[in-house]
């Protein structure tokens, strides 16, 4: 029997398994599966009879063994029943009421208009850092209400074209209008004393102080100022040039000997050997000149 070419077979394997088979390897997968992920003690369905073999009270089926009844949980019957059982206890079970969300009481207030303020620049004499003192009036604020304040970027407002440069500084207060102040935007100094705030409850008068934190400046060099070097050609001659100007060079760039002065000296001449006489010719015989 040829059971290369047949559909699912493999050269040299048993042959393609029946139904059967399939249906008992899957059910022993499942049973692995289910061994691994559920705790037989914890289903409620799970009931050990006398006679040693498993029910499960959902379905009412007897199983000989754990494995089976495993099986059993993730079939099709157990699961539909499972889901019918959950349908009934929900219709049955008491409507409950749903929780009652907080709600958070808004509070409504008629705008009055802008307070009234003052702002004064100030500078430390000590470190010489920047500071600004705002001082906003609020004679007619809310019961209960404290001023609140916060910065804002440029990029976060829509009134003006969004500026790297400035920031704003945003009071309010009900019901009075909130007001913003454009400050540059420079990094804040958050220390103790340098950033605080006052809400005088007498007087409702608030006060406002910020301290500018100083910007790192290029400090000037100390030390003497460096020495421009100015790069000349090289002279044409190594000889050293004379002490005294009105002495002219000495001519074909000759060198003259230390501690000579004037104009250089020429070598002394050699006196030429006289030329030897030629004896006079013997007479009758005449001679050319060449």
């Amino acid at each position: 029997m040829d059971f290369q070419h047949r559909a699912g077979g493999k050269t040299g394997s048993g042959g393609v398994a029946s139904s059967s088979e399939s249906n008992r390897d899957r059910r022993e997968r499942l049973r692995q599966l289910a061994l691994e992920t559920i705790d037989i003690n914890k289903d409620p369905y799970f009931m050990k009879n006398h006679l040693g073999s498993y029910e499960c009270k959902l379905c009412l089926t007897l199983h000989n063994n754990e494995g089976s009844y495993l099986a059993h949980t993730q079939g099709k019957k157990h699961q539909t029943n499972l889901a019918r059982r959950a349908a009934k206890e929900a219709k049955e079970a008491p409507a409950q009421p749903a929780p009652a969300k907080v709600k958070v009481e808004v509070k409504k207030f008629v705008k009055i208009g802008r307070p009234g303020y003052k702002v004064t620049k100030q500078r430390d004499p000590e470190s010489g850092q920047q500071s600004l003192l705002f001082q906003i009036d609020y004679p007619e604020v809310a019961e209960g209400i404290g001023p609140r304040h916060r910065f804002m970027s440029a990029y976060e407002q829509r009134i003006e074209p969004p500026d790297r440069r400035w920031q704003y500084l945003l009071l309010a207060a009900e019901p009075y209008e909130t007001i913003a102040f454009k400050v540059p935007s420079r990094e804040i100094d958050k220390a103790e004393s340098r950033f605080w705030t006052h809400w005088n409850r007498e007087t409702k008068q608030f006060f406002l102080q910020f301290h500018f934190k100083m910007e790192k400046a290029l400090l000037p060099p100390t030390g003497p100022p460096p020495a421009v070097v100015t790069k000349r050609p090289p002279p044409l001659m190594s000889a050293p040039r004379p002490q005294n100007d009105s002495v002219p060079p000495p001519p074909g760039g000759m060198i003259l000997p230390p501690g000579a002065s004037g104009a250089p000296q020429m070598p002394p001449q050699i006196p030429m050997p006289p030329m030897p006489m030629r004896p006079p010719p013997p007479e009758g015989i005449s001679v050319a000149n060449n």
